[in-house]
This record gives C-alpha cells, structure tokens and sequence, in this order.
C-alpha cells in the first residue's frame, strides 16, 4: 500500500508540472499552501534552447520502426533517448515527443524474449546494458500508460524482465556484461546499478520486485567498498576505488530507498572529493557522460545548496560542447551522448519518478 500511494503521488505531481509547464505557468502547488518552483530556481535560456535542440536531433535520427540505427548497443540505445524525451514531459500519447516515444517503446517491447530478456543476445556482447535501461525507461511509460491493453503488455514484460534479472544474478549478489550463468559468474559495478535503477523503476511501477534481488544487490555494492569510501570495479577485484562507480552505486542505492545507510557518507565524501570539480576529468576514467549522469543524480538529492551552483557549471559545459545540429560527441556513439547530456539538463524539472528527490 505505501508503495502504490507513493506511486500516486509521483504521478500527481508529474500531471501538475506538465500541465504547468505546457500552459506556461510558473509555479504550481504540490500538496502545499507553499508554491514550488517548477524547475527549483531560475533557468538560463540557453540550457533550454540546448535541451530543445538535442530532443529535436533524436527525433530527427529516430527511425520509423522505433529504434535508432547504430551499431553498437541498439536497445539501451532506444531506451536511453527515451528516457531523454519522456524527461521533457512527454508520453506515449501527450505531448510533443508522443510518437517518437511510442514507437520506442514498441521497438523495445519487440525485442522482449520468452525468458524475459530486452534485447538480443546474439548481437550484443553487452546485452544486460541494455536489458536495464530498458526497464527504467518502460516502468516510467507504464507509470503514465492510460490504454488498457498497453498497459497489460507493459506489465507483462516488465514481470518478465524482473525475472530475468533475478535469475541472471550472481551468487555475489551482481551482474555482469551478460547473465551470471554465460558469464562464468563475473560482475561488475556499472551493470550492477543498471539493474538495480531498472529494477527500482519497476517496483515504482507496480511490478512485483522480490525483495531478496535488491537486498543481494545492496549488499554488492558494500562489498565492493574500500576504506576510502570508493567502489571497486568488480567484488572480483577489489582494493582500487572508481569515482564513477561510486556515485553510480549512489544513485542506485537512494532508488532502492537505502539512503541512511552507514555507508553512504563516505561514499559520498568519495564522490565529491573526486568528482564535484567537473572540470578535472581524472575521475571520469575516460568517461565523462557516463560519470556525471550519475552523479548529477546524487548532488541533486543533496538540495539545492549543493544542487544549484553544481548544476549552472554541469549545464554550461554540456551546452558549450553541442554541435549546431544538436547533438554531441563523445564515446560509444553520439546518440549515447546526447541522450545522457539530456537527461542531465532535465534532471530538475522533476517529470521522471525515479530521478524525483
């Protein structure tokens, strides 16, 4: 019951700023004689000509059957620039990105498989990457799905992919590049908190989550702790800390509600030592959008004290690397990259459940 009223609220206060933001007001009341800001504080009209730019480039390159055509990772592809567009406020049937978010999630729900896995495993190496992505970006569309019959065949491979998951866990309480059983048991730290962000979004759904699968996965992620406060790559090799891990393990760890754990002051120590500088790289191991759209999650549960100046300067540089078409560059592929900067510059308008303070 606590859960379904929860989900009941996030969903009403994502009507209200929607509805708030598509009729141009400026302030909406969310259970409070208070008004709350609809984006926190004052935003520079450049972060938002930005985020219209990069939406407007992934519609551009979407094609007709859902998917974008890249070569590398198609479904967490499909399910990152998803999450991108349904972070401006749109769903599958309102707004200006309905049907480009409908024909994601078609294309996602295609490649569900009988054992419950999203995505293909015969043409990706990598494919619990995607699995996990695809379940955080379908539990937010199930969260706002008014069709009856969509919202059954949701249920349906959302339920599915929870059970994946579950099987696909290591005896250590991980995941890794594939499923525990074609992987030799390996796991490691980044396709950890995929699942546990997917998985998260799907409780928040009103998909059955056993608890056990999220407990072994909190447990993982102590495991992998080093005295400094920073997570280890693997539980297979600890001893050497990864900024960007640790505030990925953070963020995974708010969403699976264990945010007054003993452990996460100095994780968060950790993560701001190493990583609150966005302009020293170090940290990122080569992976800056990867870093930083975790993380920006993490400073952004800390409140605004710590959320504002933090997002002027993250926003001024995402901004100030976009190409004149609209998208960025980086590694893995461009579409990658834009989708995760577009995720950023929308963290604070608050329409995703599983990004919600």
């Amino acid at each position: 019951m606590t859960d379904q009223l929860a989900l009941s609220a996030a969903t009403t206060r994502r009507d209200l700023l929607r509805k708030a933001l598509w009729g141009g007001a400026a302030a909406v009341t969310l259970g409070s004689s208070q008004p709350t800001s609809l984006f926190a504080a004052a935003r520079n009209p450049r972060w938002t000509e930005s985020t219209t730019k990069g939406l407007e480039w992934l519609r551009k390159t979407q094609s007709s059957r859902g998917q974008w055509n890249v070569q590398v990772y198609p479904t967490a592809m499909a399910a990152l620039a998803g999450t991108a567009m349904i972070a401006s406020g749109s769903t599958t049937t309102q707004g200006p990105y309905a049907r480009e978010l409908a024909r994601a999630t078609d294309y996602l729900i295609s490649k569900s498989r009988s054992n419950g896995l999203i995505g293909d495993p015969q043409t990706d190496s990598r494919y619990t990457y995607g699995h996990g992505f695809a379940m955080l970006f379908l539990s937010q569309v199930l969260g706002e799905e008014g069709l009856i019959e969509r919202r059954d065949e949701l249920v349906d491979v959302l339920s599915r992919a929870v059970e994946f998951s579950g099987n696909a866990q290591t005896p250590a309480g991980g995941w890794g590049y594939v499923s525990a059983r074609e992987g030799n048991n390996f796991d490691e730290g980044s396709t950890t908190i995929t699942q546990v962000q997917g998985l998260r979004g799907c409780r928040n759904a009103g998909i059955a989550v056993p608890a056990k699968i999220i407990e072994q996965a909190k447990e993982y992620i102590y495991v992998c702790k080093n005295p400094d406060g920073g997570i280890s790559y693997s539980s297979r090799q600890t001893g050497s800390s990864r900024p960007a891990i640790t505030a990925a393990a953070l963020a995974a760890l708010y969403n699976a509600g264990d945010d007054a754990s003993e452990h996460i002051p100095d994780m968060l120590k950790y993560s701001k030592d190493n990583l609150h500088n966005i302009n020293d790289t170090a940290g990122a191991f080569g992976h800056w959008h990867y870093t930083y759209l975790y993380y920006s999650q993490v400073v952004y549960r800390q409140g605004d004290d710590l959320w504002l100046k933090f997002r002027d300067q993250l926003y001024d540089r995402i901004v100030s690397d976009q190409r004149p078409d609209g998208y960025w560059e980086g590694q893995i592929h461009p579409v990658y990259v834009t989708a995760c900067n577009l995720i950023m510059l929308q963290l604070d308008r608050g329409f995703l459940p599983i990004y919600q303070r």
